[in-house]
């Protein structure tokens, strides 16, 4: 799968595009643009010239995200240049990665990757949908319309832990409908689970995977937070949360099934860093775009407005990350999503689901895009670089005693 970098580059290099921000990001570095001739995951800076390595200065993104002094660094001037952008925006190849070339990775490495479900009200609906078919994709057109008229389309107006929505769960739960979905949506509580193990995250360019005996899932456009280790929201990146919508519809309890298999979560391009001229605020004015190309000729898309968003990010990372949860590595922490795709694909009421070989575009004027296609589970390239193969690898390259 390859994008065409010179639309990316033209939009990003733009008055407040990405390019014009503090990037922080992982590439994979051949063994031939490497000093100590290993190659491998490598920390970089991006810049409109290129990528420049960072792995003297710090090993790991989560080192680096943990310095005080990290938008100076990312703006040095004697930094080395390891990989031009071109080359980078241009993926890999759909089957394998080319070991020796460049190629973007999921900019994080040793933080836990977490998730927020159930953050906006027309996901929620989507959800107790999902619950009340039991996994089944034809009852969903059914549902949709009866439970959006009991419950009401306006719940982006309900505070969460609110007593409004106290009132609405009491009204709910007389009338039969209430469900563990809106105890997570409207209640005090924020559903945030673990998403992928560390390191199990692909990026732009690579594949993402969906399991053969799923027959109803979907892309899930969202917001990825950085966080430190001390929960400070350091910057923001783009992500897909690959939801099997079969498995969690038929139980909560297969939640890790829908939610973590092999390239079922995908990040990137990049983390751009909040600074004076971005600003966490200026993100949640802004939408997350996705598009879903399919071989077979069928588009659909969608904007996930992150305005509409019922809990405050801050607050969702205070509830990730606080004096019960310690994440000395620091954390990546998707915020959910507003868009669910519902349109048939496949026949007259079986709504969306994937096909293999679709490409889904995720983008944002701030953050980029992050593209990836769509693949089996089992036929997408096995992860293999766990902890104790990338620790190896950092101990083999990291240069000793220099780089401050």
């Amino acid at each position: 799968m390859t994008t065409d970098p010179t639309v990316d580059l033209a939009a990003w290099a733009a008055p407040g595009g990405p390019l014009s921000g503090v990037l922080l990001g992982r590439i994979h570095l051949p063994p031939d643009r490497d000093r100590a001739g290993v190659g491998g995951p490598t920390p970089v800076t991006i810049r409109p010239e290129g990528a420049f390595d960072l792995l003297s200065f710090g090993p790991t993104v989560s080192d680096l995200l943990d310095r005080d002094d990290l938008p100076d660094l990312l703006r040095r001037g004697d930094l080395v240049r390891v990989a031009g952008l071109d080359e980078l925006l241009a993926g890999s190849p759909a089957d394998a990665r080319d070991p020796g070339r460049p190629a973007l990775l999921a900019p994080f490495d040793l933080q836990v990757i977490r998730a927020c479900g159930v953050t906006f009200a027309e996901s929620l609906i989507e959800r107790v949908i999902e619950e009340g078919a039991r996994g089944d994709a034809t009852r969903a057109r059914e549902l949709r319309g009866r439970i959006t008229e009991a419950i009401g389309a306006d719940l982006g107006a309900i505070v969460p832990g609110s007593e409004g929505a106290a009132a609405l769960k009491r009204e709910l739960i007389t009338s039969g409908l209430w469900s563990q979905y809106l105890e997570v949506g409207i209640g005090p509580d924020a559903e945030i689970f673990t998403k992928t193990p560390v390191l199990g995250s692909v990026g732009h360019g690579e594949r993402v995977g969906i399991r053969r005996d799923s027959s109803w899932n979907n892309p899930e456009p969202e917001v990825v937070l950085a966080v430190d280790a001390v929960g400070t929201i350091r910057g923001a990146s783009l992500g897909n949360d690959v939801n099997l919508r079969d498995f969690e519809g038929r139980s909560a309890l297969l939640l890790p099934e829908a939610k973590d298999n092999n390239a079922s979560c995908a990040i990137g391009p990049f983390i751009r860093l909040f600074e004076p001229r971005f600003t966490l605020d200026d993100l949640m004015a802004t939408d997350v775009a996705v598009e879903v190309r399919g071989r077979d000729g069928f588009t659909t898309g969608g904007a996930n407005r992150l305005s509409r968003i019922s809990r405050d990010p801050r607050a969702l990372v205070a509830q990730a990350l606080g004096r019960t949860h310690q994440y000395p590595d620091g954390l990546a922490l998707f915020l959910g999503t507003m868009f669910v795709p519902t349109a048939d694909r496949d026949a007259p009421g079986r709504g969306f689901t994937h096909h293999e070989g679709d490409t889904v575009r995720i983008s944002n004027p701030l953050l980029g895009a992050l593209q990836n296609e769509v693949g089996w589970c089992d036929v997408v390239p096995p992860w293999t670089m766990g902890i104790r193969a990338f620790w190896r690898n950092v101990d083999a390259r990291t240069p000793r005693g220099s780089g401050e």
